[in-house]
């Protein structure tokens, strides 16, 4: 099986796709991505291609307005097009929230035909949300390689500070200027690494969860992922020098990472337990009224977190299990009522709660599991052993210059602990920190993290 990446003499991204039966709902992408330099002045010409319309709401904050905003706002009205600058001003950073979701909002008048970000994950989310719920269509301009999220289809929002994902849409058009993306500060760049790194946990844990419940998985997107994380391990020191190449090489695998999720219509192959911890940390910490980390920056700390766990496991030795004990000991429906309550507040536990109703296992499931888990052992050392030496990982982020500890990111202690225990409560995706609790082994893989709960 082999996936290629190609590009034509305009920059634009052609992904051929090998057949696939893995069992995923497959979707075929059909947007139009751009990689390449002075493309900003050729924006008019992609969405006229497209027939998009003459008539957008262009979406910017402050700093993406002076670095490239300006410029594509320009372009456009040199050729006729009627635009309304949408631009978010904030004192601080703006946030993917109800504020900003509906400023945007409000610019949008019944003429409008398409809508256009300019930005970063922020505002690609934030005008994502309302492509989606308005039904226009819209291009992304690309002004950082931070995130993954330009050619997603979920938008990670706040709503009333929780912070949830929501079924959103892929834009139309995507174009990544590479200059302009070399503009970005390093920390930004590094959050990108960061989100690319990251992978390595989803991927492990998307194939644990094809071992222990059936989960389809598909090699295609494995392939997309696993190639994009090979090549900027191999690169690291052209990314931190932020040359041509190495900003083609981040920006293109934060792209492949996102297409992914194009093709399967979900995060699976980009996202596990180290986004969940990353995604608390902002939550609690946007409640709290406490500026949080770059999300990219985060998940590559979650990452080097959890990462040692992964490697102990491997050598774990589960003969010893008592199963009938573990199912009669796991926590009642009750206590993770509270505890649910206690980590993500009344409004968050409980939509949590409601939107996943599997993580209440009944008897029957959770001894199928441990059972499954056992059987397996060997084929779960394997997948482990392909992940590459964390160290390796820890030399490409110092490279970088990213942050590398939680304390780096100032996260108080106690939201660390927590976060180390409720991150697997996020989502019903299977992880291997739900393998470690069905298991009744997580707590003492967390003894570093003490956060007892009665």
């Amino acid at each position: 099986m082999s996936v290629q990446v190609t590009y034509d003499e305009n920059g634009k991204m052609s992904i051929s796709l090998p057949e696939c039966s893995c069992g995923c709902e497959h979707h075929v992408p059909d947007r139009d991505i751009y990689v390449g330099t002075n493309l900003l002045e050729k924006v008019p010409d992609y969405i006229a291609a497209k027939g998009l319309g003459t008539n957008c709401v262009l979406v910017a904050d402050d700093t993406t307005w002076r670095v490239a905003g300006k410029r594509v706002y320009d372009a456009l009205t040199r050729q006729n097009y009627t635009v309304v600058p949408c631009v978010i001003h904030r004192e601080g950073e703006m946030l993917p929230d109800d504020l900003s979701c509906g400023e945007v909002l409000l610019s949008i008048t019944r003429d409008t035909q398409f809508l256009i970000s300019v930005g970063s994950g922020t505002v690609t989310d934030t005008t994502r949300i309302n492509a989606e719920r308005t039904g226009l269509p819209f291009v992304a301009v690309g002004t950082a390689p931070s995130m993954d999220g330009y050619t997603s289809a979920v938008a990670p929002l706040l709503h009333r500070g929780v912070k949830i994902q929501r079924p959103a849409v892929c834009p139309q058009i995507i174009v990544c200027d590479l200059a302009v993306m070399a503009t970005a500060p390093l920390p930004m760049i590094a959050s990108g690494v960061g989100d690319v790194l990251g992978k390595y946990i989803a991927l492990t844990d998307w194939k644990l969860g094809k071992l222990i419940n059936d989960e389809p998985c598909c090699p295609v997107c494995l392939e997309l992922v696993g190639n994009a994380l090979d090549a900027l391990m191999n690169n690291a020191p052209e990314i931190a020098a932020k040359s041509e190449k190495g900003m083609k090489i981040l920006t293109e695998a934060l792209l492949l990472a996102g297409v992914t999720i194009m093709i399967i219509d979900n995060t699976r192959a980009v996202a596990s337990i180290e986004h969940n911890i990353a995604q608390y940390w902002e939550m609690i910490m946007v409640q709290q009224g406490i500026k949080p980390p770059m999300h990219g920056a985060s998940v590559g700390v979650a990452t080097l977190l959890v990462w040692p766990l992964f490697t102990r496991f491997a050598h774990e030795d589960l003969s010893g299990l008592d199963i009938e004990c573990l199912v009669a000991n796991r926590i009642s429906r009750e206590k993770r009522e509270r505890w649910m309550l206690h980590a993500y507040g009344e409004e968050g536990g409980r939509q949590i709660m409601r939107e996943n109703p599997g993580d209440f296992l009944t008897d029957e499931e959770h001894r199928r599991r441990i059972s499954r888990i056992c059987e397996n052992m060997e084929e779960i050392r394997a997948l482990i052993a392909q992940m590459p030496p964390v160290d390796k990982v820890r030399e490409v982020m110092k490279i970088l210059g990213a942050e590398m500890t939680p304390q780096e990111e100032n996260i108080p202690a106690d939201l660390l602990n927590r976060s180390m225990h409720c991150g697997k409560d996020y989502r019903t995706r299977y992880t291997l920190f739900k393998t470690l609790d069905e298991c009744g082994l997580l707590d003492e893989y967390l003894a570093d993290y003490p956060y007892p709960f009665e």
